[in-house]
């Protein structure tokens, strides 16, 4: 058992090794011969909030490989002591797939139980929710090696799991920002030194979109007050993809807004029409690349 929480946990070859098992595993899903790897396990699924694409691709396939499922109820580290949580769940679980609040929360009971714990999203990464666009981006393009991948948006869950994927594929992740909401200096070096591939800041997006392969767009920050709402709006609304600046992609190229899209923000509903949005079409992925992972963490 493994497990999967962060792709500067594994290996680059570990990573690719995913990404093939994950196109082998929807070939074994149209064929209805899914591996039975989970055959009389236990999976446990705790999902902070009300994010339904990843929750369901995974009972799905969790289910097709053999699991059976239980949905934990109530919010980690709120009705218990996080210390106690992961001992309690060590005695019924094999497989832990967790979304939650807190990086730490997820770290505290990967280190308290003996179950496989799948990071299914925090405050810090999303790994799982790249794995399935690194699939499908590795199809639709026919292969990884030099992709150019332009990051629109602060440092977010996603943008950090992206940065991962550049210093363990030879990709190169360009982060484009505001002023204020880009990657520090200090992290960029620590993360160039180990990377396979190359990281990028930059504040203008125009240049940056001359030579993406991908532009992948994030939600605007949140904010609490109509004051710093003016303020965002203001910042980031020069950074919204509209189908004008996605015509200037080259033909092969894609645009994939990661979900929950919000029009008018980070993309324009015109963004949403063009034919270099391929957003719905990638999800499709993670179904397959979500299995894959349960099967990495299961000792596949």
């Amino acid at each position: 058992m493994k497990n999967f929480i962060s792709l500067l946990d594994i290996s680059g070859g570990e990573l690719k090794s995913i990404l093939d098992r994950a196109d082998q595993m929807e070939i074994l899903w149209k064929a209805n011969d899914m591996p039975q790897i989970l055959k009389n396990r236990q999976v446990g699924m705790w999902f902070y909030g009300q994010g339904f694409r990843n929750r369901a691709a995974f009972e799905i396939g969790a289910r097709a490989m053999g699991a059976s499922v239980t949905h934990i109820p109530g919010e980690i580290g709120v009705q218990e002591p996080l210390e106690d949580i992961g001992r309690y769940l060590d005695n019924w679980f094999d497989v832990l797939i967790i979304r939650a609040r807190r990086h730490g929360d997820l770290l505290k009971i990967a280190e308290t139980t003996g179950a496989a714990v799948i990071n299914a999203r925090t405050d810090f990464n999303h790994p799982c929710e790249i794995i399935g666009d690194l699939q499908f981006i590795r199809r639709h393009r026919g292969g990884l090696s030099g992709l150019s991948l332009v990051f629109v948006g602060e440092v977010s869950n996603l943008c950090m799991s992206w940065l991962a994927a550049a210093v363990k594929l030879p990709i190169t992740v360009t982060q484009v920002a505001p002023e204020g909401y880009a990657l520090d200096g200090a992290r960029l070096k620590t993360l160039n030194n180990i990377a396979a591939g190359r990281i990028e800041i930059s504040r203008d997006l125009r240049p940056a979109l001359d030579k993406a392969d991908v532009v992948y767009t994030d939600c605007w920050p949140k904010t609490d007050t109509d004051e710093e709402a003016d303020k965002i709006k203001r910042l980031f609304l020069p950074y919204q993809i509209n189908a004008e600046k996605l015509s200037k992609l080259h033909d092969k190229a894609a645009f994939l807004p990661c979900p929950p899209v919000t029009r008018g923000q980070e993309v324009s509903a015109d963004a949403m029409l063009s034919p270099f949005n391929k957003n719905h079409e990638a999800k499709q992925d993670l179904r397959h690349s979500e299995n894959a992972v349960l099967e990495f963490a299961a000792g596949g």
